[in-house]
């Protein structure tokens, strides 16, 4: 398989090692390491095209049938795409139906993908792309439901000479009764044409669909409805994807080595006159050039002695370079004359790329040179920033792909460029729940904002309401008396109905019961009824102390976009099982904090129900077990931190159950058990571990005060 060669990129590199890892003589280097098991293809049935009952708008599709007789030359058939590829008319105004998405309001982004037929040949890097979209919130198995369309044919790969081309794609695609010239439909390509003269034909008419490309070029991209994607090998992780390697922020942040440029050295095609030209900037000492002269069958004409057996051909094209370089935190130098950078309509890429002109090449290195200390940091960091928000995995490539889409579709509720560049990334940041920065917790501190005064208390009780004697009584009264509650949330979730409204004890702030409906994740619903940005998540047996529940609810406020609480439990890697396992051992050491006593932001409990798979949260309501873990990830996963451990007076005790109720989760043997597997359950699905280690802690007598003067705020905690 040729790949396009069309652009330079050079890499400011930071890490000495890495250059030196690229020196050693004519290893092949992996850029990426394949971090997860392929997963098989899902077998979906064709719809039942003959009840056209739902189609009235495309039953003249099957008119524009073309005779065999009479089919468009392949010359005719470039000229009609073109002219319509380059229609700058092409808007998401003009070539695409928003009815199709507004149906169902918020909910109407749905997105369908067409069958594959028997003997078709799907590469893996396109499987993948398929098993990303059929397993996101997005996907419907019902055409008539779907907002988005995408092919079933495998378009990546355009090269004739590839042994992954499809042939015949004109002639499928109009076949399909809800083609409607490419409307609403999203075609996603890596590569196009052949070398060494690499043309945007994609030798099938695409219409008025949506095309997300690598290395496209500015001339051919349709602002506003094309989406530049880039480039990655078919071992591209599926999920999670390895971390950046920037570990920390090292000053100076220079290293030995200034610039370096590693991949084909072209003596005849686009492009060539650049890339012969790199060897005029090469020194030797802090400017590296790593070439090589393998291209096309007939390389041998342009062998150089010099460069011949290096690196592998496969591993140089420039968009699959700029994204491992920033995955090693080093920074682009692009010299790529009308390349559209990946994801630009959202990425503001002059925040992590230095952009030259590849027509001024031998000023590159005077200009990387007067770029400062303080910049080259920020540029670094905002590589991180990037890879694991958006390249790291093709979850990610392809989820933000949808959602970049998404926001066009539904504008009024879209993220703006703040969300897409900052932590955590525009993938964690739903509009359907704000599109306001200062209702985001990972938003307070970059824009000076303290979270409210007040809490919600959402007491999860499972259990009859038998005796006045209950845990669940004192444990009303105790959070009741805090001064930062403004209201208690009963979620019932016991088989028998909740008891009347008299039964309850008399408090000073609202209580209000709440069908749960017998679902264990109807704790982390986003309930209408919490107002406060503060949530205090309560099992109906916890024993606290009204101190307690104030000295954890101002360190939230320190912490707003953690977990802050009591009980810890932590995870480890088993080497002999080869798997995690889960402790609830009292060490040093934790990193989960449970949700049956902790303070979080109510924005997890939105990201939870919307964000997560409908599979993991069955899981949790089958086994009534692992949703205090499973929330533990998500905000992980969020913030790349730990939770925070506060200290208490009082061991988390695990109290026997009142007489005539059912014993307590934890008394069966196999509960222990379902969470060990649900940690390497939820650890799959993430595509990594996000959980962190900590061995932090707060204690009440030193937070934020001066022993000396208000050692005795905390009185009750001292105690212990």
């Amino acid at each position: 398989m040729q790949a396009r060669k069309k652009y330079v990129l050079l890499g400011l590199c930071a890490c000495c090692w890495l250059v030196l890892f690229y020196w050693g003589g004519g290893v092949q280097l992996r850029l990426l390491r394949l971090l997860t098991r392929h997963r098989g293809e899902v077998v979906r049935p064709w719809p039942n095209w003959t009840d056209r009952a739902f189609l009235p708008r495309y039953a003249h599709l099957d008119e524009l049938q073309t005779d065999p007789g009479t089919a468009e030359s392949p010359r005719q058939r470039r000229q009609a795409w073109s002219a319509i590829y380059k229609d700058s008319r092409c808007r998401m105004e003009t070539c695409f139906d928003f009815t199709r998405c507004r149906r169902r309001g918020r909910e109407g982004f749905r997105v369908y993908i067409y069958p594959s037929e028997k003997n078709d040949r799907v590469s893996e890097s396109y499987r993948k792309i398929l098993t990303s979209i059929g397993e996101s919130r997005y996907y419907t198995s019902d055409p008539r439901e779907a907002c988005l369309f995408v092919l079933g044919i495998d378009t990546l790969d355009r090269d004739q000479l590839s042994g992954q081309f499809v042939p015949n794609v004109d002639e499928r695609i109009r076949g399909y009764p809800l083609w409607n010239d490419g409307r609403n439909h999203l075609i996603f390509n890596l590569y196009s044409g052949t070398w060494p003269n690499y043309t945007e034909d994609l030798g099938f008419n695409i219409g008025q669909a949506i095309l997300a490309k690598a290395s496209l070029n500015t001339e051919h991209f349709r602002p506003g409805f094309d989406v530049s994607i880039p480039l990655f090998s078919k071992d591209h992780p599926q999920k999670g994807g390895e971390r950046g390697w920037l570990v920390r922020n090292t000053i100076p942040p220079r290293r030995k080595y200034l610039l370096m440029f590693k991949g084909k050295r072209y003596l005849t095609g686009i492009g060539s006159d650049t890339r012969n030209a790199l060897h005029h900037i090469h020194n030797g000492k802090d400017i590296v050039s790593l070439t090589t002269c393998r291209h096309g069958k007939d390389w041998e004409k342009h062998k150089d002695l010099v460069l011949s057996g290096s690196l592998s051909p496969e591993e140089s094209l420039d968009s699959f370079i700029c994204a491992t370089c920033v995955q090693a935190a080093c920074i682009p130098v692009l010299l790529s004359n009308g390349w559209e950078l990946p994801f630009s309509d959202v990425i503001q890429w002059n925040q992590a790329v230095i952009e030259g002109d590849e027509r001024l090449l031998l000023q590159v290195p005077s200009t990387v040179r007067a770029v400062g200390n303080e910049r080259v940091l920020a540029l670094r960091q905002r590589t991180q920033m990037l890879w694991e928000a958006y390249f790291s995995s093709v979850d990610k490539i392809v989820l933000t792909t949808l959602e970049i889409i998404k926001d066009r579709v539904f504008s009024h509720i879209s993220r703006n460029k703040y969300m897409w560049n900052s932590l955590p990334g525009g993938l964690l940041v739903l509009p359907e729940y704000s599109t306001h920065l200062a209702h985001f917790p990972f938003y307070y501190l970059g824009l000076g904002v303290s979270p409210g005064q007040e809490f919600t208390a959402v007491i999860h009780a499972v259990s009859p309401l038998v005796s006045q004697s209950q845990p669940i009584m004192k444990l009303l009264q105790v959070v009741s008396k805090s001064k930062y509650c403004s209201q208690i949330i009963i979620l019932w979730n016991s088989e028998k109905p909740p008891p009347s409204r008299s039964k309850w004890p008399p408090m000073p702030v609202p209580l209000t019961v709440t069908d749960g409906r017998r679902k264990t994740t109807s704790r982390f619903l986003p309930h209408v009824a919490i107002e406060t940005e503060a949530v205090l998540s309560l099992d109906e047996d916890t024993v606290l102390l009204t101190s307690e529940v104030n000295f954890a609810f101002l360190v939230w406020r320190s912490f707003p976009e953690r977990i802050v609480g009591y009980p810890p439990r932590s995870h480890f890697w088993d080497p002999l099982k080869r798997a995690w396992g889960y402790t609830s051992k009292w060490t040093n050491d934790y990193s989960i904090v449970l949700t049956g006593a902790a303070f979080y932001h109510r924005y997890y409990h939105y990201l939870f129900s919307h964000y997560l798979p409908q599979s993991l949260r069955t899981l949790v309501d089958r086994t009534s077990n692992c949703e205090d873990i499973l929330m533990n990830f998500l905000v992980s996963a969020v913030t790349h931190l730990p939770p925070i451990k506060v200290a208490q007076r009082k061991q988390y005790k695990e109290l026997p159950s009142p007489q005539g109720t059912k014993s307590v989760p934890w008394a069966n043997p196999e509960h222990f058990n379902q969470r060990q597997e649900c940690v390497n359950t939820f650890a799959n699905w993430f595509g990594y571990m996000p959980l962190v280690h900590s061995q932090f802690r707060l204690d009440p007598v030193l937070f934020k005060d001066q022993v000396s003067v208000l050692r005795k705020k905390y009185k009750d905690l001292e105690k212990a």
